[in-house]
């Protein structure tokens, strides 16, 4: 009966975690037309983006709150954590995919991006001296050669994407493992999206800081606003919330592991919408990575239910 508890009980993170990756998915393929189709500078594009999505979120949150949404604000420690995931998790994680998709493509910076548990498991062993398993060692060995064929298409002598795209996309995935170990233990006694709420709006008051939204304001097309739009509802506020939600029912190198669904989906999207061309051993690649965490995720999951 306990087992059965705790099955279902993860069986909500997996479904929430597997939501916020499909919505990932799409926003990637949106970012890739706005970074590179609208050429819209990151600097801007972020200071809208958070700007957009804190308000929406914090207007939310205290329609169904009220006061509650300044909790998070009444200790030291939980304020600490807060801006810890605001600035290494959030806005880091935002401003390195954007960057990686505008040098590169949406497709191979998903992939990258998808590393997170593996630097999960390689935080672990840095810095709470938590030996990997066998499986860990397994899957990073498969990452690699995954991330190898994805970046390269099979030829050696030279990248499918540009070196800024490949560093650019290796930061992202290491921020988005701090976008999930972060923000726990804020969570733990507050609601989701009032933590995301708050966070987007530090986000959003150092972006504009460096790049106000009424500074270099770029033409204000229809595609840009709804593309605009998309990002900030599919790609920032309901998946982010969703993954955070997630983490109530689920461990996070579980829920790491859905991500599997955004790759795919970007993937399929880049070839129907953006004329991508398709490429066998990039495909390969993006399978083996997906393997990769898969071995984790199951492993991780035993653990847990052991």
């Amino acid at each position: 009966m306990e087992k059965e508890v705790l099955n279902k009980h993860i069986g909500k993170g997996i479904f929430w975690a597997l939501l916020a990756s499909c919505m990932w998915g799409i926003s990637g393929t949106v970012l890739e037309v706005i970074s590179q189709g609208e050429s819209i500078p990151a600097s801007w594009f972020l200071s809208a983006r958070t700007l957009g999505a804190g308000l929406v979120l914090i207007v939310i949150s205290f329609i169904k709150y009220r006061m509650q949404i300044f909790d998070v604000f009444k200790s030291v420690k939980t304020v600490l954590w807060l801006l810890a995931y605001a600035i290494f998790g959030l806005m880091a994680n935002l401003l390195t995919f954007y960057i990686s998709v505008q040098e590169g493509n949406a497709s191979a910076s998903t992939i990258l991006q998808y590393l997170s548990p593996l630097f999960i498991v390689l935080g672990s062993l840095v810095f709470q001296r938590v030996r990997p398993m066998r499986s860990d060692v397994i899957a990073f060995v498969i990452a690699m050669a995954g991330v190898f064929l994805a970046i390269t298409h099979g030829n050696i002598h030279e990248l499918a994407i540009s070196n800024k795209a490949l560093i650019w996309g290796i930061l992202s995935g290491i921020t988005a493992a701090f976008y999930v170990v972060l923000p726990k233990p804020v969570t733990k006694n507050h609601p989701p999206m009032i933590v995301l709420g708050w966070a987007l709006i530090i986000g959003s008051i150092l972006f504009n800081i460096h790049q106000p939204v009424w500074v270099d304001t770029p033409a204000l097309t229809p595609q840009l606003m709804l593309s605009m739009a998309t990002v900030i509802l599919v790609g920032t506020i309901l998946p982010f919330w969703a993954l955070l939600h997630s983490l109530k029912f689920a461990p996070s190198a579980v829920v790491s592991i859905l991500d599997a669904v955004q790759p795919v989906v970007t993937f399929v999207l880049s070839l129907l919408f953006l004329g991508h061309p398709f490429n066998v051993v990039e495909l390969i690649g993006a399978v083996l990575v997906i393997i990769a965490i898969i071995i984790i995720q199951r492993s991780r999951t035993n653990l847990e239910k052991n």
